[in-house]
């Protein structure tokens, strides 16, 4: 599945990154975060790459260092997980780290790996080699604060991303859209007192985590760049696209970045068992076009879409394939999204 990166600029290549620790991270197979997850999205993404070779290049990444993630999380948390994972290597099992997340012995690399996969495709695309990327991570991410785990994330990737951006000189302005069916609560923890990440999170509400009402819009130099976009059960396709651009249009009135990152929960397609509404594969593919034309025009193209949450596996391939098509520049099958 792999295809070369040219050594000359390639700006119309996506890139795709998956950091082989991701498969290694082991909550159990009756956890709803389980190793199928991936499965289902590299089996979906291997049996498109006939279509795909020529426009997507697999990417090795690297790993994130302690420095980068402390940017985010504190040491103590860190401490934790990392003793966690040690422990359960050692005792060769899950050990729960809080309620609903586990950790096994292949936990820390796993998440290290994951948010160092994000910073090697925003690497990437700083230095020309691709246009844009899709990231498989594991495990998520957005449920993560500064100082505790929650919802199966260890660290918050995209948050990781955020601040690197910055660090380095990318860019001071980010813009981050999150469309998993459940508010990425942690993600907002982190910048909501910071006028230069503009988080938006279209989400179902109420349901977990219980964040993410239309009111919560940030605090002190914060106020007004968040946009909490909550969605009953059962929303229509139609309604959903149509709340979706009416959201991307308040963000370009109130705010211009210069990177763009999408965490992409598939638990907000159809069927998704801990979810409740409606999409189909073809509508996140025109969700991910609407966010490229705004990357496009505000944004030198500059955009990295990561996975999120997404409980059936083949709906994880699939979403992830429609996503992937999108940001290359192709259909989804059948046609127009």
């Amino acid at each position: 599945m792999t295809e070369s990166v040219p050594s000359s600029p390639g700006r119309s290549l996506t890139g795709f990154l998956l950091h082989p620790a991701a498969a290694l991270h082991d909550p159990g197979w009756g956890h709803p975060e389980h190793q199928g997850r991936l499965r289902g999205l590299v089996s979906a993404v291997g049996k498109d790459m006939l279509t795909l070779h020529d426009r997507v290049a697999q990417i090795e990444p690297r790993s994130a260092t302690e420095e980068e993630v402390l940017r985010v999380h504190t040491r103590e948390h860190l401490h934790r997980v990392r003793d966690l994972s040690d422990r359960a290597m050692e005792e060769d099992r899950s050990i729960p780290l809080d309620s609903d997340t586990l950790v096994s012995g292949a936990s820390w690399d796993a998440a290290l790996g994951s948010s160092g996969a994000v910073l090697t495709a925003v690497e990437g695309i700083a230095k020309g080699t691709i246009r844009n990327a899709f990231v498989g991570t594991r495990p998520p991410g957005h449920h993560a604060g500064p100082s505790r785990s929650m919802g199966f994330c260890l660290f918050n990737h995209v948050a990781v991303a955020a601040r690197f951006v910055q660090d380095q000189g990318l860019g001071e302005r980010v813009l981050i859209v999150d469309w998993d069916v459940h508010h990425g609560n942690g993600t907002q923890e982190v910048f909501y007192e910071d006028g230069n990440v503009f988080y938006l999170s279209l989400h179902q509400f109420p349901h977990y985590p219980g964040t993410g009402p239309p009111d919560e819009t940030g605090k002190g130099a914060g106020v007004g760049t968040t946009l909490n976009v909550a969605l009953p059960p059962g929303t229509s396709r139609v309604e959903y696209r149509e709340r979706f651009q009416e959201a991307l249009a308040e963000v370009r009135g109130r705010f211009d970045p210069d990177f763009v990152f999408v965490s992409s929960g598939f638990d907000v397609l159809k069927g998704d068992p801990l979810g409740g509404q409606e999409l189909e594969p073809e509508d996140l593919h025109g969700l991910t076009r609407e966010v490229m034309a705004l990357a496009e025009e505000r944004a030198g193209e500059r955009l990295v879409v990561l996975l999120e949450g997404g409980y059936v596996a083949e709906r994880v391939g699939s979403g992830t394939v429609a996503v992937l098509r999108a940001l290359a520049g192709l259909e989804v099958p059948g046609g127009e999204a």
